[in-house]
């Protein structure tokens, strides 16, 4: 294979990663931001403490956390075909992608907004604030640089998920080492697809790590 061939497969493998772990990632911020809220408001002591939808959502989240990507990516088959009418190509892989990240989100969001001093909510409740407030104004801004640290290593988790998915022809740089370099032989193809997903991980670990300082200074 020529290197005018190579770049080519590269160019197009990371571009379907790019496609699937950014749409992911969007997914997982919106769904693991929201499912995390929930885990700290309705725990004991919480704002809408609500011990049996608590346990609820902490036994779905433990479930789903508890099964292996590759597992989790074969069983939810008919739901991802149910949703995008396929179950190949980086469309069809953003499904169980989603899934997979959703849960693990939601208790780094939970971690972070129990790293809120308990004195700054308890000062923005003797002020009068709601509770809409002290959740929007009050616990996620005072966890910002943990949210964003582990947004950052969710996308990481992303990447390595993408790469899975290429075994059930998910596309990607995932499923370019799998056709070409493990089922072809091709061992430039291999370790020019791990030099691209390790560079490609080092920049969002430093984008992340810049994002973090700056608002840990705010």
């Amino acid at each position: 294979m020529t290197w005018s061939e190579l770049s080519d497969l590269l160019i197009v493998g990371l571009q379907e990663t790019a496609w699937m772990v950014g749409v992911s990632t969007v997914l997982t911020a919106i769904g693991g931001l929201l499912l995390g809220v929930l885990l700290v408001l309705t725990a004991p002591g919480g704002l809408l403490a609500a011990p049996v939808v608590s346990s609820v959502l902490g036994f779905v989240v433990n479930v789903a956390r508890s099964l292996p990507f590759i597992i989790l990516l074969v069983a939810v088959i008919p739901f991802t075909r149910a949703v995008v009418g396929t179950t190949i190509g980086t469309d069809a892989a953003i499904v169980p992608l989603t899934i997979g990240a959703i849960p693990f989100f939601a208790r780094i969001v939970e971690a972070a907004l129990r790293e809120v001093p308990p004195d700054v909510v308890a000062a923005a409740t003797a002020m009068g604030a709601t509770r809409t407030q002290i959740v929007g104004k009050v616990l996620l801004r005072e966890a910002r640089p943990g949210l964003v640290a582990g947004l950052t290593i969710t996308v990481i988790a992303l990447v390595g998920y993408s790469a899975m998915a290429g075994v059930v022809g998910g596309g990607g740089l995932g499923d370019l080492a799998i056709r070409y370099g493990y089922q072809r032989f091709e061992t430039e193809v291999m370790v020019a697809t791990v030099v691209v997903l390790v560079v490609f991980v080092q920049l969002i670990q430093m984008a992340g790590d810049v994002l973090v300082r700056r608002l840990s200074h705010k």
